[in-house]
């Protein structure tokens, strides 16, 4: 098999890693948490994060030690054997061509503060954007992981920015006023509101088993890996933590960090924040069809998927995998639009799909890793296990497609016994 091309440094590792978790829902989800658990909403945030880490933490050993395009998939795989991989892996590819139109679509609502889109236009534009992903990917990712390091430092500094106009300038009289009466008026959620805010902001954090994709693409994967991913996710904790403070500001504004932006450091708010989250977004979806062009491309050597998905260009990047999956997210794209389909639906269903995904690779760690670490697997499976009571009926779509997919991949294997006996 072909090696891909590793380019990979940790800080573009970390930016990677970090503009994929803060993507869609950088700016918009904290003030979704707000409206379910009011001033409790940055607690939610902490308790989420604490309880991501050492799911994060076994994810990076295990992109350590087993570096493969497959990601979960293959850690499953050699815990449990190839139909059980098989079937993580076919999951994965069945659920992030769902999720990256919903996550295109959401990206499309940081545009709502600066221009007016019909249905229409805004369907072209993200139908625009899967054509320039395409592009921007078939030179590989050192590009990529450059461009999405100084995205997340921007970000970043935006976030600091603003908390520093609020913690050294308060005293401004109209901006003083204004606060008080927005913090005023915001609930005081309880310990179920707590619960359900956590349910809804575990998508910010999909995408921690994406890099684990990207593992074999590091330069050196032993020294870089863990940093990368334990660096990327605890600034992106930080980072939600601090906009949903922020959003605090002006909980009621269309887009909150728009509002407490003009409110504290004037109208160029929904510029800043609108460009910020419209990139940061069309980021996160970059890096999922990379991931899984290259897991597609696995599959493809292992005899799961058609063979036609196993070249490699010349910048050793699986072209035509990644080009295959953009096609038919862009299909979808089209069906939700002709559809009026609601992508909040989609959302949890994808979450449900990646709770179990996470919870497979759990339970692979617990066989592959040493036995030091399975405290923190014991911590991640019971993260899992808060996620998926936090979804509650949305775990459906995600336990029918198991059902569905193990069906298929034995059926499949059987096939293939009585081809071989024949």
């Amino acid at each position: 098999m072909d090696r891909l091309n590793q380019t990979i440094t940790r800080w573009q590792g970390m930016g990677l890693i970090a503009t994929t978790l803060l993507g869609t829902g950088v700016f918009i989800l904290p003030q979704l948490t707000i409206a379910i658990a009011g001033d409790k909403a940055p607690l939610a945030w902490a308790l989420l994060l604490l309880a991501i880490l050492p799911l994060t933490l076994v994810f990076a050993e295990l992109g350590r030690r087993y570096a493969h395009a497959a990601g979960p998939a293959y850690f499953v795989e050699q815990a449990y054997g190839k139909v059980a991989g098989r079937v993580i892996g076919l999951m994965f590819l069945f659920v992030v061509p769902l999720g990256a139109p919903a996550a295109l679509i959401m990206t499309f609502e940081f545009l709502k503060p600066l221009v007016t889109l019909t249905s229409q236009q805004a369907l072209t534009g993200e139908l625009l954007v899967i054509a320039i992903l395409f592009f921007a990917n078939r030179r590989g990712l050192q590009l990529s992981g450059k461009a999405q390091l100084g995205l997340t430092l921007a970000i970043l500094a935006v976030v600091l920015l603003m908390l520093g106009a609020l913690l050294f300038s308060p005293s401004v009289a109209p901006q003083g006023a204004a606060i008080e009466a927005a913090t005023v008026s915001i609930k005081s959620g309880n310990n179920h509101d707590i619960l359900a805010a956590i349910g809804l902001a575990v998508w910010s954090f999909l995408g921690i088993e994406a890099v684990t994709h990207l593992a074999s693409e590091f330069k050196d994967v032993k020294r870089d890996f863990i940093p990368a991913t334990l660096g990327g996710v605890t600034l992106v904790g930080l980072i939600f933590i601090g906009c949903t403070y922020l959003s605090l500001l002006a909980p009621y504004d269309p887009l909150a960090m728009v509002g407490a932006f003009e409110l504290l450091l004037g109208d160029s708010g929904r510029w800043v924040i609108g460009i910020l989250g419209l990139v940061s977004g069309i980021a996160t979806v970059n890096v999922y069809f990379a991931s899984l062009a290259r897991l597609a491309w696995s599959f493809s050597h292992d005899g799961a998927l058609p063979a036609g998905l196993k070249p490699l260009n010349k910048h050793k990047v699986p072209a035509a995998a990644l080009l295959a999956f953009l096609l038919l997210s862009a299909l979808i794209l089209v069906v939700c639009y002709l559809l009026d389909q609601d992508f909040p639906a989609i959302v949890r269903w994808v979450n449900g799909a990646f709770v179990l995904i996470y919870g497979a690779a759990m339970l692979a760690a617990w066989r592959l890793l040493p036995k030091r670490y399975r405290p923190a697997v014991a911590a991640g499976l019971a993260a899992c296990a808060l996620f998926a009571y936090s979804l509650g009926s949305s775990m459906a779509y995600a336990l029918i497609l198991v059902v569905i997919l193990t069906v298929w991949v034995l059926g499949q294997r059987y096939w293939q016994q009585n081809i071989a006996t024949t």
